[in-house]
């Protein structure tokens, strides 16, 4: 469902029940009721006042109609409908698109938040979360700069996190509850229609950092590790790499369960260096498809 079509829904069926209305009957009231642009206002409105819910009195201010001129079709509004999916995510991977061009560009507020018809106020909250992340940087009067995706980068973040991550796994040895490693294991379930979504999950390196009880090594993955993760979550939109991140996993927590320690570390090493069949190949944009819906 498009925000749009949320904020007719929502209220149609307000304006129907004979329910107070959340906000005044202005675009401004509106727009800052669900934290949007004027655009999705307008474009509401404008079907309330086609569908016979809303017009515009003498004054060319909005008032409700008499329910009897409303369109019959809004009779089976008996529900709340349901916010829109949270717009950050479609928004990190617009930018993981951009930042795979290797330009450092910048992005202003207001135009990106018309581009998603979203208010100031919200595009500002996504882009301050997606700075914290380590995408974007905020730089006074010039807007938001994006940070510009280099392989050499990856490279050497891949390089230092195999050595990390493999000694987390050797600290974690004696605490791994194989429970949990099952239930890991089971998260990473291949699906069983080609037309399914890969259930990609990513806990197990979560839990062997955690399990570590190393503080400097959480703390380089917290700090360090944000940008890549949106990286690596985008990378899962391609099957064929989330089949073999999957496969991998599966691998990897086999061997901690049957407590065969250098197939373990083996697995994991292999799986850290080989897992990026997209982004380490020609210019990644090259013939990707866009994200898949969430």
């Amino acid at each position: 469902m498009s925000i749009t079509d949320f904020i007719r829904n929502d209220l149609a069926l307000r304006l129907r029940s004979g329910r107070d209305l959340p906000a005044q009957l202005t675009l401004d009231s509106l727009a800052e009721l669900y934290d949007v642009s004027f655009t999705p206002v307008r474009a509401a409105v404008a079907d309330l006042i086609d569908e016979g819910l809303l017009r515009k009195g003498a004054n060319r201010r909005l008032e409700a109609c008499p329910l009897a001129n409303a369109l019959k079709e809004f009779d089976q509004l008996t529900e709340a409908p349901k916010p829109p999916v949270d717009p950050s995510e479609k928004i990190a991977d617009d930018l993981v698109l951009l930042s795979l061009e290797g330009k450092s560009v910048y992005l202003r507020e207001e135009v990106t938040a018309e581009k998603y018809s979203l208010s100031r106020s919200a595009i500002r909250n996504i882009l301050h979360q997606l700075a914290g992340e380590g995408m974007l940087d905020h730089i006074p009067r010039r807007g938001w700069r994006l940070r510009p995706f280099c392989q050499d980068d990856l490279l050497a973040f891949i390089e230092v996190r195999e050595a990390l991550e493999l000694k987390a796994l050797q600290l974690a040895r004696p605490r791994l509850d194989k429970q949990q490693l099952q239930a890991i294991l089971e998260r990473n379930t291949p699906p069983t229609s080609t037309t399914d979504r890969v259930p990609v999950d990513e806990s197990l390196h979560e839990y062997l950092v955690a399990t570590s009880n190393n503080a400097y090594i959480r703390d380089f993955f917290e700090r360090q590790g944000r940008y890549f993760r949106l990286l690596f979550r985008w990378e899962d939109n391609d099957r064929s790499a989330a089949l073999g991140t999957l496969k991998q996993h599966r691998d990897v927590v086999q061997a901690l369960l049957e407590e065969d320690w250098a197939a373990a570390e083996a697995a994991l090493s292999h799986h850290i260096r080989s897992n990026h069949p997209v982004l380490m190949t020609k210019p990644p944009t090259d013939g990707l498809p866009p994200p898949a819906p969430k």
